[in-house]
């Protein structure tokens, strides 16, 4: 049995699309590999959104913000839009999960944590999915 690769995409690869990541990552213990992307990445993880996943023990340190491939979404099983519309690189060969996240650029880690825990829920759903 293989691992399935999940891809969270959203705009800045800063927010969102590092929640659903990190989250998939430790939800999962390895039954699932999420990796991340966005479509015009920020220069780092927003502060808000590591100090709420740092809050579940969850370490961002070595998170950059990538864009999104052609070849990540060829190769995705899952792929999940943060957000709808996103104007990807290339095709979804796989299965195509939208869900819907406000952006939290500018928002505080008090702000950021009952997204944090929306993203978690639909996570934990996903990946009892997946199993």
């Amino acid at each position: 049995m293989t691992t399935p690769t999940v891809l969270f995409i959203c705009t800045h690869n800063a927010g969102r699309s590092q929640l659903g990541a990190h989250l998939m990552n430790d939800v999962s213990e390895g039954r699932v590999r999420a990796i991340s992307g966005g479509v015009a990445p920020a220069d780092a993880v927003n502060p808000a959104i590591a100090a709420t996943l740092a809050e579940l023990g969850i370490d961002t340190t070595k998170a950059i913000p990538r864009a999104v491939t052609a070849e990540d979404l060829a190769t995705a099983d899952v792929v999940v839009t943060m957000k709808p519309n996103l104007d990807l690189p290339g095709p979804i060969h796989g299965e195509h999960v939208q869900w819907s996240f406000p952006d939290p650029a500018n928002w505080n880690a008090d702000g950021a944590r009952g997204m944090r825990d929306a993203v978690r829920e639909a996570v934990e759903e996903l990946e009892q999915r997946l199993r």
